[in-house]
């Protein structure tokens, strides 16, 4: 029976390369190699492995795998990269942690018995143990995660290995230096018909093992694409790509089907991401588009990241915007004053004190007698006494005031630019719904419209918008 639903799942795999090898082809881009990268739900155990394998052999152009540690196998569950964080932590201390070390062995061991190989990382983990007692840094810790999948995996699939370390470069403050970096990736890979490449980590100029952020896999990918000068960047997760809305405020709302790097980062600011913020960068400076998939309905075609400049023209999709995302934890510092506008500098004094204060802020809306400052409520708060004692003594406002509690919502999309009354929708969307706005920004590029709703109102707002722009125009 297992072995019937893997043809079937491996036929269904075939049939979705064929059908993304027209999508690319119909949208003009050049067949090359593509970048694959897999998280680590993608690879958690020993039967999404088998779905991984199927996923690369099923297209010959996927030469560039770029692997996660694995992930949590059910919800309760321990990711590999959090059990390696905290064994250094015991080392670190003192203590013992061979039991926790022995933990992780077993995972990869039930992965490797699980697929039926002849392997050992033996050898691996003496050396991980050794440098965890002699050196316990936290960095070359979290790094084996994806070094003993990329080993595993690359074992799979009949794959050249290719240590992140000797190919990303850090400097010694723990800056990526991209440019040696695609020279270190081009010289390594040149000859090899196909190279797994665990990311995650490199090392620096020095010597030492530097790691991304949580989440910087994404970065390892979007790297390798650029170097390999990919054709398609294909960072394959656990959703079925980018979502129109949050879907724990949304009912199963829409997937994304294509969308702009300007518009997935107006989008991400604001928390809606499925990809870590600092993995657009290299590829989209190269012009190479991202598809977002899904290891377990990869028949699902995705969302595509494409440059700003690409060809809509032959886009089924006809919804006005793009998508919708929001955060919490605002505030508002209101401020009035008879015949501001002719007080040359206003504005100035005021930015001078929040500056002064380490403060940004988000967005600032104003009339002729008033502006409205939001700011992040968690860096206001320790300094907001000081700071409205500052703005009155600098601007002599007739009245300032702060309203706690405001959410800001974007509303993103680039067909807004030529869609008359978008506004207006959005506007009536919030009358129907008894929503008071308290403040809207929309920038001159007309890609986004900003509103800020009271906290209560939040999902509401959502959701009502999500019904005025896709849910009408199906």
């Amino acid at each position: 029976m297992a072995k019937q639903a893997l043809i079937i799942f491996v036929n269904i795999i075939s049939i979705s390369a064929f059908l993304a090898r027209k999508y690319y082809k119909r949208n003009g881009y050049l067949m090359s190699d593509k970048v694959v990268k897999f998280g680590g739900s993608s690879l958690a155990d020993a039967d999404q492995f088998r779905k991984v394998a199927a996923i690369i052999k099923a297209d010959p152009k996927r030469k560039y795998v770029v692997p996660s540690a694995p992930g949590k196998r059910f919800s309760d569950d321990v990711k590999v990269t959090d059990m390696l964080y905290k064994c250094c932590e015991l080392a670190g201390g003192g203590v013992d942690f061979s039991d926790d070390l022995a933990m992780i062995k077993e995972r990869y061991n039930g992965i490797i018995s699980g697929l039926g190989m002849d392997m050992s990382l033996d050898d691996e983990f003496d050396t991980i143990a050794k440098e965890l007692k002699a050196r316990p840094a936290k960095d070359y810790a979290a790094s084996r995660g994806e070094y003993l999948n990329g080993k595993v995996l690359a074992k799979y699939l009949g794959y050249n290995f290719v240590d992140a370390a000797d190919v990303i470069v850090f400097d010694t403050k723990g800056r990526l230096l991209l440019d040696q970096t695609v020279d270190a990736v081009r010289s390594k890979v040149n000859g090899l018909e196909n190279a797994v490449i665990p990311g995650f980590y490199g090392r620096t100029t020095e010597g030492i093992i530097k790691t991304f952020s949580r989440g910087g896999s994404d970065v390892t990918g979007s790297i390798i694409a650029n170097a390999v000068r990919a054709e398609i960047y294909e960072n394959w997760t656990d959703v079925s790509g980018f979502l129109v809305a949050d879907p724990r405020i949304v009912d199963h709302p829409d997937v994304i089907e294509t969308i702009t790097y300007r518009e997935l980062r107006e989008l991400a600011y604001m928390g809606a991401s499925v990809l870590h913020e600092d993995a657009i960068f290299p590829v989209r400076s190269a012009g190479i588009p991202i598809n977002i998939r899904n290891t377990n309905a990869p028949q699902d075609p995705g969302t595509m990241i494409v440059s700003n400049d690409y060809d809509f023209s032959r886009e089924s999709l006809s919804h006005t915007i793009t998508g919708i995302a929001g955060r919490k934890g605002f505030s508002t510092i209101n401020i009035e004053k008879a015949m501001m506008n002719n007080e040359i500098g206003f504005c100035l004094k005021v930015m001078q004190v929040l500056y002064n204060n380490g403060l940004s802020f988000e967005h600032m809306p104003s009339g002729i007698d008033t502006m409205s400052i939001t700011l992040d409520s968690a860096q206001f708060e320790p300094v907001r006494d000081k700071v409205i004692a500052e703005i009155r003594r600098e601007v002599e406002p007739d009245h300032i005031e702060v309203e706690d509690g405001i959410a800001t919502i974007a509303v993103v999309g680039r067909r807004m630019k030529n869609t008359r009354g978008t506004v207006a929708r959005i506007f009536a969307a919030m009358a129907h719904a008894r929503i008071n706005v308290k403040l809207i920004d929309q920038g001159s590029s007309e890609l986004n419209v900003i509103i800020g709703v009271s906290e209560a109102d939040f999902a509401e707002a959502i959701r009502r918008i999500y019904d005025m722009f896709i849910n009408s125009e199906k």
